[in-house]
């Protein structure tokens, strides 16, 4: 069965019939680099690096525009961007309303500075918004390669890869030009305050990707549009391009004043600037109808209105409905049940983990191991979950690696292993099964074979789990402590209490000590060979 996936643009799952399947093309929208990505970022990035390393597997099938299919070799082109232009923090109303997000990550840097929270030797001009820039994004490749980000970790060697914002200003500008003269974009305003929007009654299939229509949106990208710019406006819908502002932190020079870009235009010219042949000049040259992108993802909050409106803009240059032939977007992230925020505590950031001795394996299989179109439930449980299903990977692969012996019930798991992973990531991406057809296959192969190292190999090319940078286990004699748990003297005492109440069969006195573990913030778990694993339970 070749790979089938959920089209957010038709809302049904369908196969995926990219124009080349020896060449696949993929963008991402990426961070805007104010700030270090947070777990709900990573979650949606790591759904998309997951199906672009799926795409490349060798046991996935695609779909060839004919209708046959398509069992060679692939290359995928993916491009993720980095948004270091200075946006409002109310991006998503039509006309930039809020604080621009660079001078509120230069107040937060002024902060830690004071407070001494900013990284030794980090130094850092606050009032610098591209320093600011350079900053976060250097973070945020760290983190990503550390999660096993594909596109983070091969752009270290080709930058184009994750192009930046500001580096294709001018590419912006022409871009804003050609709708201007093709009658797509309209400049309002007097000099020192001009804009310029996009007109979206000039896109008839405007609200398709999202489920709006014109008529929903009189008022306005999700009524947050300033009343006094909305006389200036064709339609309440019309989003900005460009905004004349010579106040703003981050600006350029332009045909309609000194000013910055809108938040859509972006990713529309990045796009087509690194994954059409011949670059954004031929995008703006060629015949109508001539060009697509393959596959387009980012958050279920990007729909609408960034993708709604880079879609707009983007087939009214090149024509077409689609833009992009497919369009993934994974779903939100709760965290313990709720919406992750800094008010409730429950906010984390990859980083925030990683200092916590959390293993960037046991994240990354946390952060995939739900379906990408189901709210995934972050907890720390699940982490440690997590990570206890890596370790036993681990221990699978390095003992088949020790032996050449192979069997026929061995070999008959493989099949069957084979057959239900590729089956399931081949309905949709479905994740959870993918992972249950690989427990289900260590459980059923007792003393596995170099054959059975090479298979997890392939299927951790798709996971990308067993080969993240590990961390070393503290233990104390048979007491292995978790990733955040550190060594504690007083936690090893009573766990060899606990230890002699079972040998004297006092399991009453056992079960005390469990109890009163849990309540200093410490879970135990008895394992094969009389370990006793410790984790944190907050």
């Amino acid at each position: 069965m070749p790979l089938r996936l959920y089209n957010t643009l038709t809302r049904t799952i369908e196969p995926f019939t990219p124009a080349d399947p020896a060449h696949v093309t993929f963008y991402t929208c990426g961070l805007t680099v104010y700030d270090d990505g947070h777990i709900g970022n990573f979650r949606s990035f790591l759904a998309a690096d997951l199906l672009r390393r799926w795409i490349q597997n060798p046991l996935c099938t695609l779909t060839n525009p004919d209708a046959s299919l398509h069992h060679g070799p692939r290359n995928v082109l993916h491009v993720m961007n980095i948004t270091d232009v200075g946006h409002m923090t109310d991006d998503q109303a039509a006309d930039g309303q809020g604080q621009d997000k660079m001078a509120i990550a230069g107040q937060r840097i002024i902060e830690a500075k004071k407070s001494g929270k900013l990284p030794q030797g980090t130094n850092i001009d606050p009032a610098d918004p591209y320093a600011i820039a350079r900053f976060f994004t250097e973070r945020f490749i760290e983190d990503a390669s550390r999660l096993g980000l594909k596109v983070a970790i091969e752009a270290q060697r080709d930058p184009s890869l994750m192009p930046r914002a500001t580096d294709n200003i001018h590419g912006m500008i022409a871009f804003i030009s050609t709708l201007i003269e093709r009658n797509h974009a309209y400049i309002t305003g007097s000099p020192g305050s001009h804009a310029v929007y996009f007109d979206v009654q000039s896109f008839p299939s405007y609200g398709q990707l999202s489920g709006n229509t014109l008529d929903n949106l009189r008022g306005g990208a999700g009524g947050r549009v300033l009343e006094s710019n909305q006389a200036d406006k064709k339609h309440p819908a019309d989003f900005l391009l460009w905004k004349e502002d010579p106040t703003h932190v981050m600006k350029w020079p332009s045909p309609w004043g000194q000013g910055y870009p809108g938040w859509h235009i972006e990713c529309s010219v990045m796009s087509l600037a690194r994954l059409i042949p011949g670059g954004l000049d031929h995008a703006l040259a060629a015949p109508a109808g001539t060009i697509e992108i393959d596959l387009h993802s980012g958050g279920e909050d990007n729909i609408f209105p960034h993708h709604e409106c880079e879609r707009a803009q983007s087939c009214a240059i090149i024509g077409g409905h689609r833009f992009s032939r497919f369009w993934f977007h994974p779903r939100f992230l709760l965290v313990e049940g709720e919406k992750m925020s800094k008010s409730k505590g429950n906010f984390f950031t990859a980083r925030d983990l990683f200092a916590q001795g959390i293993e960037p394996a046991a994240l990354r299989l946390e952060l995939i191991k739900t379906h990408y179109r189901t709210n995934a439930n972050f907890s720390m449980q699940g982490l440690r979950d997590a990570d206890r299903i890596v370790e036993r990977w681990r221990r699978f692969r390095d003992q088949a690696r020790t032996t050449t012996a192979d069997s026929p019930a061995n070999a008959a798991a493989r099949d069957h292993a084979r057959q239900a992973f590729t089956a399931a990531l081949d309905s949709d991406l479905n994740t959870p099964e993918a992972i249950a057809a690989i427990n289900q296959w260590v459980s059923a192969t007792a003393a596995p074979s170099q054959a059975d190292a090479e298979l997890m190999d392939t299927f951790d090319a798709v996971l990308a789990v067993l080969d993240r940078p590990r961390l070393e286990r503290q233990s104390a004699g048979n007491i292995v402590f978790m990733p955040g748990a550190a060594p504690d003297d007083t936690v090893v005492a009573l766990i060899h209490d606990r230890a002699a109440a079972k040998k004297a069969r006092d399991f009453a006195r056992a079960d005390a000590i469990r109890n009163d573990l849990l309540q200093r913030g410490y879970a135990i778990k008895d394992v094969a060979g009389g370990t006793v694993e410790v984790a944190r339970t907050d």
